[in-house]
């Protein structure tokens, strides 16, 4: 199983981005999905998730800004990121879930993507 995530970037606060993952070796569409993020010298952090059913959930810092969706004929998984803002800087994770309802527990997901780095300058 491979989880292949993209679309990071360097922007300006208040620009947009959106990351895409897709996963192959096999589909995940009864799988929760999720987000997470790593800035630098802090902990994986949960960022979004979304259900097999596509029932959302957002940390505090991102509601209102990031949108994650998922296309199930793709095997993929999506994150829109808007009005972005330095302290959005990070690694940014997809990974697929044990189960098919969501979580922020990090500890619920098996599969995880390699990374792809989002940079806000102020």
């Amino acid at each position: 199983v491979q989880l292949q995530a993209s679309g990071g970037g360097s922007v300006q606060a208040g620009e947009s981005l959106r990351l895409s993952c897709a996963s192959s070796g096999r589909t995940f569409s009864n799988n929760a999905m999720g987000w997470f993020r790593q800035a630098p010298g802090k902990e994986r952090e949960f960022v979004a998730s979304i259900s097999w059913k596509s029932d959302t959930y957002y940390a505090d810092s991102v509601k209102g800004r990031f949108t994650i969706s998922r296309d199930i004929s793709k095997n993929s998984v999506y994150l829109q990121m808007n009005s972005l803002k330095p302290e959005d800087t990070a690694v940014y994770y997809c990974a697929v879930g044990r189960s098919s309802y969501a979580s922020i527990r990090f500890s619920e997901y098996n599969y995880w993507g390699q990374g792809t780095l989002v940079t806000v300058s102020s």
